[in-house]
């Protein structure tokens, strides 16, 4: 097994992509820290929501939305509460969560990854079973989990969609959220979590009944629910950045019309998600995909790699209009009805959209 240079790796950890804007804030940051935090919660909420530092430095925003929601967020994790992002897939729960990792432990590589095959092992410890068979339970046999890691070193560890891991598995968080302690009857010890340790889960709200939280579990937990993009430029704004930084990581240039694009997409998106076209005049069918934000970065960096690779070299409606469809009919019967019903009744008559409206029958026939 080799380890690749940061420079190589295909997606950065979000403390070494923006490690330059961590290091610029750290050297300003004159604010009080909790104990074992890298930065204030002043420079952190500055961080994730973007700034100028008094040297000129700026900050780029890693999220964009409602600044109470990210000071919640960072409060408590100064606090003894854990904290829980909830909202819709696509509302950047996962990317909201790294970076407060990377702001306050610079590290958010502590991720428990939550299936519905995740065992207690993954949130507890694990054997290193030769070790075991050979010397029987001890320190070096012991394999920890990435939460006793964090509790270890006063970090915050991370649990990705909380609520699709078993509820027998959810319930060993319990003790350590409430006790802040870890313990190991194998060994007749405990680890206690030292000052610095929290940890951020993420849950999709429309995951409801799949493994709801116990009431016991869900009180350790201060949600925090993050919104769907609040207007047309903001979303905009967030696909713009999401997909300017992926072009980059994948060496796909800057195109023309890629802002026309991007705003045609995002409005088809808003659209069909709300039932409702922009002007409030016309009702639309929902289709029964969320059409995240997340998922119209993935279509417009798409359409960038089809212009780059073959097409003209600049971004058109027909090199989004293909991901468009794929996203929207999920069911090939309901979906497609929905999506022709739209093309039809509020696409075709559209000012500047006639080229999206051909685009669009084309992919559809």
């Amino acid at each position: 097994m080799t380890t690749e240079t940061t420079s190589e790796v295909l997606r950065q950890h979000a403390e070494d992509a923006f490690g330059e804007e961590l290091a610029a804030l750290a050297r300003h940051d004159d604010r009080v820290r909790p104990e074992r935090w890298r930065l204030s919660p002043w420079a952190v909420a500055t961080y994730l929501l973007g700034g100028e530092l008094a040297d000129g430095t700026v900050i780029t925003p890693k999220y964009i939305g409602p600044r109470r929601v990210i000071e919640v967020a960072v409060t408590t994790l100064a606090t003894d509460r854990a904290l829980l992002l909830l909202g819709v897939p696509g509302t950047a729960k996962t990317w909201v969560s790294e970076h407060l990792a990377a702001a306050i432990s610079g590290d958010s590589t502590l991720l428990v990854q939550g299936t519905a095959g995740t065992p207690e092992e993954a949130v507890r410890y694990g054997w290193n079973y030769a070790q075991l068979l050979a010397h029987g339970p001890s320190e070096d046999a012991l394999v920890p989990s990435p939460l006793m890691r964090a509790m270890r070193d006063g970090q915050i560890a991370r649990v990705e969609e909380l609520t699709r891991i078993p509820a027998d598995v959810q319930d060993s968080l319990i003790t350590i959220l409430s006790e802040k302690t870890l313990p190991v009857p194998e060994l007749g010890a405990e680890v206690q979590a030292v000052r610095g340790f929290n940890v951020i889960a993420t849950a999709n709200d429309r995951d409801r009944g799949v493994n709801e939280l116990s009431s016991a579990l869900r009180r350790r937990f201060n949600t925090v629910v993050l919104p769907l993009p609040a207007t047309l430029d903001e979303e905009v704004e967030i696909v713009t950045r999401r997909v300017g930084q992926l072009g980059r990581s994948l060496d796909l240039p800057e195109l023309p019309g890629g802002a026309e694009e991007i705003r045609r997409v995002v409005t088809v998106f808003r659209e069909l998600r709300a039932g409702l076209t922009a002007d409030g005049r016309t009702k639309v069918k929902t289709p029964s995909g969320t059409l995240s934000t997340a998922e119209a970065i993935s279509v417009v960096t798409n359409g960038l790699a089809l212009a780059t690779h073959f097409g003209d070299g600049v971004l058109r409606a027909g090199d989004v209009a293909d991901g468009i469809v794929g996203a929207v009919v999920r069911d090939p019967v309901a979906d497609r009805q929905v999506w022709r019903e739209y093309v039809e009744g509020v696409v075709r008559d559209r000012d500047g959209w006639k080229d999206f409206y051909r685009a669009a029958r084309e992919v559809s026939a």
